[in-house]
This record gives structure tokens, sequence and C-alpha cells, in this order.
């Protein structure tokens, strides 16, 4: 379609109008694309919500705008045609795809109040989940809370069968329009219902779900896409204790979402409680939020700033964060899987991460399959590198700390012995073999070293520092 992909607009745009858009901006674009070429023209109708001639969009779309406009994506006056969606190139997994969702709002700093059954479009959100969600190829996948329907599509490509479900009648005809324009209609089957509702009894290898997670009192007007109509984080909650029922042995369940931070509780506690047996658990808290923050980000969200009752929600919604002693707001990742085990970790990394960051989950799930002992024998990540602080000229640094490049991009500090340990893992040498040397070098009790070390060994192989 004239060349309407995701690097075909950003060659057009050029870097600053680009940046632009993604500010919700269109100056900047418009300038870019006055001179009538199809391209252009697509970016200007569909991208920039700006009218165009009626020839122009002929031109572009030839023997399709009336077609477009039966279909309510195009709307035509006296010489003219402004789309009534938006239709955005998307790259995903080397190939180009095209996703229909509602007008972005507030373009320009106009009005972006939005009715309660908008579909939103690509977001930050459903970038962040396509990302996060693993790409082995599986039997059945299940795209819950599918919205315009982008995760059912990247979904498509590595799995049998997609099943998307959603409880909004415009997001289900939006999502098959989706899967059809993509030429994925035939492995994708949208289905309306609740939650787990129209899956009853089935089991998937693969659960992504990026769900209505907002925390709030559940009060007042819904938006479908971010409002569950449960207070709190109990669509969070419900999600995590009933997922594993419909995950096959093995299956993965990955989550994009909001959790409550209790005033003198640990969110890692909160969640625990949520996981059933047999469920390996892996969550990363990616951001903290303040509840005044996270108020005013929702209702800007819902277009409610500078209304007249911007205030009373504000207030409304701050009083009833007190009251139920809310001190922060978590946002992050929670992945599940369904191993007959109980391994977990809960790790607090606000920092950057290599994306797309589904490798590293992956590998967690291996490293925590993975066994451990003395005769094993383990190969340090290439990637990694060690930093060492201290004062200039002094034998022994004060610190030594090792990071990675790659993945997740941890950092630990370690000891002496830690840092030596993992300097001598190649392969060549047993886990136990390279304690003893270690304890050796050093003057160390050797039973005591390997006493101590390890389950260091074991930590350093979870962390992903070290492979098995």
């Amino acid at each position: 379609m004239a060349g309407f992909t995701y690097d075909g607009v950003a060659e057009v745009l050029g870097r600053t109008a680009f940046a632009a858009l993604s500010r919700n901006e269109t100056t900047p674009g418009l300038r870019r694309t006055s001179g009538g070429f199809p391209l252009e023209t697509l970016i200007r109708l569909f991208l920039l919500q700006a009218p165009v001639e009626l020839a122009a969009a002929q031109r572009a779309l030839p023997g399709l705008v009336d077609r477009l406009a039966v279909e309510g994506i195009l709307e035509q006056t006296v010489g003219e045609v402004a789309a009534r969606l938006d239709v955005r190139p998307y790259a995903a997994d080397d190939e180009h795809l095209w996703v229909l969702s509602d007008l972005t709002p507030g373009l320009d700093g106009s009005a972006n109040r939005v009715g309660a059954d908008h579909v939103l479009g690509i977001s930050p959100a459903s970038t962040s989940l396509a990302q996060l969600t693993l790409r082995e190829e599986v039997g059945r996948s299940l795209d819950l809370g599918t919205g315009c329907g982008v995760q059912a599509l990247h979904l498509a490509r590595h799995s049998g069968t997609v099943v998307a479900t959603d409880v909004n009648p415009r997001a289900l005809r939006i999502a098959r329009f989706n899967a059809a324009l993509n030429e994925v209609a035939d492995r994708v089957d949208v289905r309306d219902g609740s939650f787990f509702e129209p899956v009853a009894g089935e089991r998937f290898d693969l659960i992504a779900t990026n769900p209505p997670f907002v925390i709030s009192p559940a009060t007042g007007e819904q938006l479908v896409y971010r409002d569950s109509g449960l207070p709190g984080d109990r669509v969070v909650e419900h999600i995590v204790r009933t997922a594993p029922d419909h995950l096959a042995d093995g299956g993965w369940c990955q989550v994009l979402a909001n959790w409550v931070v209790p005033a003198g509780g640990a969110w890692q506690e909160r969640i625990a409680g949520w996981v059933p047996e047999g469920c390996d658990t892996f969550v990363v808290q990616r951001e903290l939020i303040d509840p005044a923050a996270y108020v005013e980000l929702w209702l800007k969200d819902a277009g409610l700033h500078g209304t007249n009752d911007y205030l009373v929600r504000y207030d409304t919604w701050l009083s009833w964060f007190e009251e139920q002693g809310i001190e922060a707001i978590g946002f992050g990742w929670i992945n599940l899987r369904r191993s007959g085990g109980s391994a977990s970790e809960f790790l607090e990394w606000p920092y950057d991460v290599e994306q797309p960051v589904a490798t590293a989950i992956r590998d967690w799930g291996r490293a925590v399959d993975a066994t451990v002992g003395l005769d094993s024998h383990l190969v340090a990540r290439v990637d990694v590198r060690q930093e060492t602080v201290g004062a200039p000229g002094e034998p022994d640094p004060e610190t030594v700390v090792l990071r990675q490049q790659r993945g997740l991009r941890r950092a630990r500090q370690v000891d002496t012995v830690e840092a030596a340990f993992f300097g001598a893992c190649d392969g060549d040498l047993s886990v136990g073999q390279i304690l003893d040397a270690v304890s050796q070098l050093l003057d160390l009790d050797p039973q005591q070293t390997r006493d101590t070390y390890l389950p260091v060994a074991r930590e350093l192989v979870l962390e992903g520092f070290l492979q098995a």
C-alpha cells in the first residue's frame, strides 16, 4: 500500500517530525507531507488525522475509498476524505503489519476525552508486552483482553492457534479486521467474554495479557481498555490465581501489570500469596509510583485534566488510597510457569534492559531447571564484565561488581572468592574443583568454602551470570 510501512513512514517524516508525532504533535509532520505523493497522503490521512482531497485519497487507495467508507474506516464529504479510524504501520518480528484502532486522542493539545468503548492502538504498554512475550513455537496461545488484537498478531507468527478474547464488542470487531488485514484470520479465533470465561476447560502453552489494570476505587465512568470494574489490583490477582488452571504443563502466563504496595508491607509477599502451587514465578518491578503521580497520570489519560470535576475526582481517588493503606503502586512483569515446582524470584529492576527482554525470561526458566552441584561444569556468560572500585595504587579493590551487558543487564557485588570462582568458570573444571583451588589459593577451609559458595554458584546461574 504505497510503501505505507513503519520504515517508509519514518523515512518520509524524518527524525524530528517522527519524534513529534510520538508526542502527539502533527505540525512538523504536516510540513513534511505536503507534496501530494500517495505515501504522504496516507500519512496525513491516518497518522496526522488531517483531511485530504478526494482525488489524492483515490490515488493513494485506488479502488478502496468507497469500500473503506462503507467499513467505517473513512468518511467522505464533498471533495474531501477524513479518517474515522487509525490505520498504523507496525514492524514486528521482521514483518510489516498494519494495525487498525480508534483515532489517537489529544493530537496537538486538543481534548482527549474518549468513549467508554474506545479501542486503543499501539501503545507503550502493548509494545512492552510484545517485547516480554516468549517467542518459541507453541501449539496454542491465548491473548487475554485483546483490544485491537496486536498481541494476537504477534502470537499468530509462532502459534498453531491463537484465541483472542475481550468484552468490548468494538474491540472484537477491530481485532477480527486486523487478523484478516494481516492474513492470519485462519489462526486467530476471536471470542467475546470476560477473563477466562470464553476458554473454560481449555489449556494453552502461552498466555499473554495486558489487562485493564488501573488501580482505582472502581467508581464512576470506566474505560474498558484500562478499567476492569474491580477495585484495587483485584483484576491482576484474579489472573494470577486463575491462569495456571488454563496452562498446559510447562506453559507460561505473562502479565503486564500494576499492583498495590501496601504501607508497612512487602509487595513481593502480596503477589507471592496469589500464586497457586505448582508454578514457578518470576516478577520484575520496573517502576514504583507514588499515589498522587498515579492519580494524575490516569486522570489525564481519561481527558479529565482541566475539567470541572478534576479536583473532586483527584481528592476522592487519593482518599481511597489512604483508606486502603496504599503507599505506592508498582508496575512491571509477572511471569508464571506451570512446572510442578515452586521456584520464585521477585526483582526490583528499574534500569535499562536489552529488548526484547523475552530472551532473559526464557533463560531464567532454563536456569530454574538446571541442576547445579559440585560435579557441574559451569561457563561464565561472555557478556559479563568485572568492575572494580578502589583507591589508586591499592592492591585490593574496595568492591568488585559483575555486570551483564545483555538481557536484564543485572549487576551483582561479589567478594574475592566469588570473583575468583566466576573467573575460573570456563567449563573445564567442575564447581567442586574450582572451589577447592580457590580455597587453597586464599588459604581457606575447603569444606567450609564448598558449603558457603555452592549456593552462591546456584544463585549465579539463576541470575544469568553463569550457564549450566
